[in-house]
């Protein structure tokens, strides 16, 4: 499909706006959640789910709203996803308790599942390519963007505005790039598409929604919790119940054929992996950054953007250098600096500075961007053209159940190295739970008690852990960078799966 050059990097931008909306919304929310138990009077399990619900229903709705996208139409289905974030968004906004927030954040999360694999999809329709390799970064750049804005922001609204304004922020972006998507983008679909099959969409929510629902219990219940077990046990049950409806099936949601293609395996693992380093980095950094080093909200929004300057960084020398190199080399080469660059973060003392924080992060940034831009170019390249929507879905939920599954592993491994380091055998009981549940008790902790000794020593178990973090992180990405070395195919910019390896062929379509 032929489309014009303004157009479509204008297009783009309006599905950069979309995205950036989505990145911030990720986590603005961190920064609410002392304000939402104050004047919501919610307590910890009702902000567990006013968090939670989102990712529920945003890993449940990934898989099929990709199909559908290919079935129906996806500009037609992005559109409607961005109404429901942007109508969500305004009615978390005007939540009058508890129950409404959390309704409201799981329909964000429905819109969110809708945009995300659709607007990933529009990519390899609109773009040549030759040009597809810097449409993909600028893409992920408005996504890492809002990442460090989240708090930022969030931390700048709470200081000026009610609860709610957090929630109203994304309406503004949602309209506007709506309306750009609208009149910039073209329809399009796949008319082959298989229609959408209950039981197999049925089979693959279930499971996904056991897994996630598992990994956010873990942390909190212990992995071995008889809860956590049988949600595991579910989620692997029906997600097998789903690989074998499917390989039955004459009109599968998923091309299992795709999993055949080696460039595309090793480039969703290579993203998937960057995926789960920068979750847990951005899991643990804030913490550090606020309890460790003293800053505020706002500042530790700005302290993060090292990390977006080194992966805007990474995406421009692979925007010079992918034509020439081919996605495999870039890769490799990311993997190994994001590994540097974690083995570095993994020797901070708790005394260090700001001064020694940012450079890590500008190297970890540099290597995410070698990393993740490549890959997804890779993938979206061995995607066939009417299955780009599908595909699209399948990607996003590997790389957000991996992310989230790592947030959870690295947020068990930090408790218990936290915990086993922090010295509270002087305090009462109830003071002690509660200086070994987090770094933010033992603060609240040491000052009700005037203990200096309390905060230090915790202060120094969470470097401790927080070390432990990036040096496993570390050791996976080098891992990774060995295992694609030696096994993803050198091909260059990515073949797609032939039209005659998936079944019926089929074509992209222009829709009126």
């Amino acid at each position: 499909m032929s489309v014009g050059h303004a157009r479509r990097w204008l297009g783009l931008g309006a599905l950069a706006l979309s995205m950036l909306a989505l990145g911030f919304d990720m986590t603005i929310l961190n920064v609410a959640l002392t304000t939402l138990s104050e004047d919501l009077h919610a307590g910890t399990s009702e902000l567990q789910w006013i968090v939670d619900s989102y990712l529920l229903v945003f890993a449940a709705v990934l898989l099929p709203a990709g199909l559908l996208g290919d079935r129906l139409g996806r500009k037609r289905l992005l559109l409607a996803g961005l109404g429901i974030f942007g109508a969500a968004s305004l009615a978390g906004a005007l939540a009058g308790g508890t129950g409404e927030v959390i309704a409201a954040r799981a329909f964000m999360g429905l819109g969110a599942a809708i945009v995300l694999p659709l607007s990933m999809s529009m990519l390899p329709a609109i773009f040549p390519p030759e040009e597809r390799t810097r449409a993909v970064a600028i893409w992920s750049a408005a996504t890492a963007l809002g990442l460090p804005l989240g708090p930022l922001l969030g931390g700048w609204l709470l200081e000026h505005f009610w609860w709610g304004s957090i929630f109203l922020v994304n309406v503004p972006f949602v309209v506007v790039g709506g309306g750009a998507v609208a009149l910039l983008l073209p329809a399009t679909k796949d008319p082959a598409a298989p229609r959408v099959d209950l039981a197999g969409s049925l089979l693959s929510m279930g499971g996904l929604v056991a897994l996630v629902y598992g990994v956010i219990e873990a942390p909190v219940r212990a992995w071995t919790d008889p809860l956590v077990l049988g949600s595991f046990a579910l989620a692997v049950l029906l997600l097998t119940g789903f690989v074998l409806a499917e390989r039955r099936t004459g009109e599968p949601m998923l091309n299992m054929r795709l999993f055949q293609n080696r460039g595309f395996v090793w480039a969703v693992i290579a993203a998937v992996a960057a995926n789960l380093v920068l979750g847990g980095l951005l899991f643990v950094l804030p913490q550090y950054l606020e309890a460790v080093q003293g800053s505020d909200v706002l500042g530790t929004g700005l302290r993060i953007t090292p990390m977006l300057a080194g992966l805007l960084a990474g995406a421009i020398a692979t925007d010079r250098v992918a034509a020439r190199a081919g996605h495999k080399p870039i890769i490799v080469v990311g993997l190994l600096v994001l590994a540097a660059g974690l083995g570095w973060a993994a020797s901070t003392g708790t005394g260090d500075g700001y001064g020694a924080t940012a450079p890590w992060l500008v190297v970890i940034g540099i290597g995410a961007g070698l990393t993740l831009i490549p890959a997804m170019d890779a993938v979206l390249a061995a995607l066939p053209p009417e299955e780009a929507g599908r595909g699209s879905g399948l990607v996003q939920t590997l790389r957000q159940t991996g992310g989230t599954l790592g947030v959870a592993g690295l947020g068990s491994l930090l408790a218990a190295v936290y915990r086993d380091r922090v010295s509270t055998g002087h305090l009462p009981a109830a003071a002690a739970d509660a200086a070994r549940g987090s770094i933010g008790g033992a603060a609240q902790v040491a000052g009700r008690l005037h203990d200096d000794g309390l905060l230090a020593s915790a202060r120094t178990a969470y470097v401790h852990g927080m070390d432990a973090v990036f040096a496993a992180c570390g050791a996976a990405t080098l891992a990774v960078a060995v295992l694609l070395w030696l096994f993803m195919p050198g091909q260059g910019r990515g073949d797609a799966v032939p039209a005659a390896d998936v079944g019926e062929s089929a074509h992209e379509n222009a829709v009126p």
